[in-house]
């Protein structure tokens, strides 16, 4: 049960042994790649900001929580900092276990809870030149390095 942040290209290759297991016959993975655009606006590269400490720390808690909560034998995360371009692996998350439905399940709980919990800030840089952190409820207030006062973000 591990949980990285990478400052290099994300290989899913390279942690697959990280989950092999002779219990399990179900393997799940999900990969989130750099998308060219995001509510209207062309995205040329963006870069994310990671608390990296609390990032592995809450990670790490939410694959023991999907191993308590769906009975998987293994599950593995890492995602990005720094730079990306599109096209790039942002985050993969993947779960070994005895049968499918387990680890489906596992997975999609595990993506979800990193995008909502982990201490990890995206900032778009814009084909028109502008630039923005999004995705990011903890900007909204006053006194976070990334609360802009009257922005949309």
């Amino acid at each position: 049960m591990r949980f990285l942040i990478s400052h290099e290209p994300v290989i899913p290759a390279h942690y697959i042994t990280e989950l092999t297991d002779p219990h399990c016959g179900g393997f799940v993975t999900f990969e989130g790649w750099v998308r060219d655009h995001n509510e209207g606006h062309r995205v040329l590269r963006l870069e994310y900001e990671v608390y990296e400490p609390l990032a592995i720390k809450e990670g790490e808690q939410v694959l023991q929580e999907a191993k308590q909560r769906f009975g998987i034998r293994q599950a593995f995360g890492v995602h990005r900092a720094g730079g990306l371009d599109i096209g790039d692996c942002a985050v993969w998350v993947a779960v070994s276990s005895a049968h499918r439905a387990e680890a489906f399940d596992a997975c999609r709980y595990i993506i979800d809870e990193v995008k909502q919990r982990l201490p990890i800030w995206k900032k778009e840089y814009y084909e028109n030149g502008d630039s923005g952190w999004v995705n990011c409820e903890r900007c909204a207030h006053p006194g976070h390095p990334h609360h802009h006062h009257g922005s949309a973000n």
